[in-house]
């Protein structure tokens, strides 16, 4: 039996400092220039675009390298992959860094996951992030595609640019994100050795988010859910009855952990949650 962690709250972090932009990339001839992003070290790494066949569209791929990379050749690093890249990268892969300086979790290697705008034309996370929807609505249902772009293009991507350990992939999301992470777990629990969803939606895949999980080959899985306590009210309900629902099942293919951020709103509270699941997931090095 997986074991349940059920935590009651905890007091929300201090704040880290406005995300920043992502930086406009320049063509000059065949040689592709960039990046100021050269001069904010604690973003540096790298940045690819990637042509996905499974959805159909281009994402703007950033890369935040462990300090010493380049020197520690012979070091691989767990790979946290960021959903909603465009704005929650330049967030956490430095909330990241001083998470290394102050609470000694490992270094890792960020991967931001980014459409390139937040217009609707151009930002498709909320096709891309849920799951079928069961009235045929052509607004939902991307997340098996997805999925397959991860799982068949970009991670494996990844394990050839990068010195990673494939065996400790973490995924988090947040709202939409958030849902994503659930069904991701839900239904390909094997992929990912941890995952957080903060503050996720529940519709549509409610059959699935309170239904029985597949099982999984790995005995090594963690899934946390943070519900920040001002999120919106039904999200916040849905988290609740969700954290309720698993108090008592050891049916899971994860070991569960579900907390509450004092305090918490829906969006802006993602380094204290990254915190909180960092800290769980590595506790054991930490």
């Amino acid at each position: 039996m997986m074991k349940i962690l059920l935590s009651a709250l905890i007091a929300a972090a201090g704040m880290l400092a406005p995300a920043m932009s992502a930086p406009a990339l320049a063509q000059s001839g065949a040689a592709q220039q960039v990046v100021p992003l050269d001069h904010l070290p604690a973003l540096a790494g790298d940045y690819f675009r990637h042509e996905s066949d499974a959805v159909g569209r281009a994402f703007h791929i950033y890369v935040r390298l462990p300090e010493g990379y380049a020197e520690n050749t012979d070091t691989r690093y767990p790979v946290v992959y960021v959903l909603d890249g465009d704005a929650l990268f330049p967030i956490l892969a430095p909330t990241h860094l001083f998470l290394h300086y102050d609470d000694g979790l490992p270094e890792a290697i960020i991967v931001g996951i980014a459409y390139g705008g937040f217009g609707p034309e151009i930002n498709r996370r909320a096709y891309d992030y849920s799951a079928p929807s069961s009235d045929d609505s052509e607004q939902y249902g991307g997340a098996p595609a997805f999925h397959r772009m991860l799982a068949d293009e970009l991670l494996p991507e990844i394990d050839r640019r990068f010195r990673t350990q494939p065996e400790r992939r973490v995924l988090l999301g947040q709202s939409r994100g958030g849902a994503f992470a659930l069904w991701s777990a839900y239904l390909h629990p094997d992929l990912f050795w941890a995952r957080l969803a903060i503050n996720p939606a529940f519709d549509p895949g409610r059959e699935i988010f309170f239904g029985t999980p597949r099982d999984g080959e790995r005995n090594d899985l963690h899934l946390m859910l943070v519900s920040g306590e001002r999120d919106y009210e039904d999200l916040r309900r849905d988290a609740l009855a969700w954290a309720e629902v698993w108090r008592d099942r050891d049916d899971a293919p994860w070991t569960v952990s579900m907390i509450t951020l004092a305090g918490g709103t829906h969006a802006a509270d993602s380094p204290n949650a990254y915190r909180a699941a960092m800290r769980w997931f590595f506790r054991e090095e930490m």
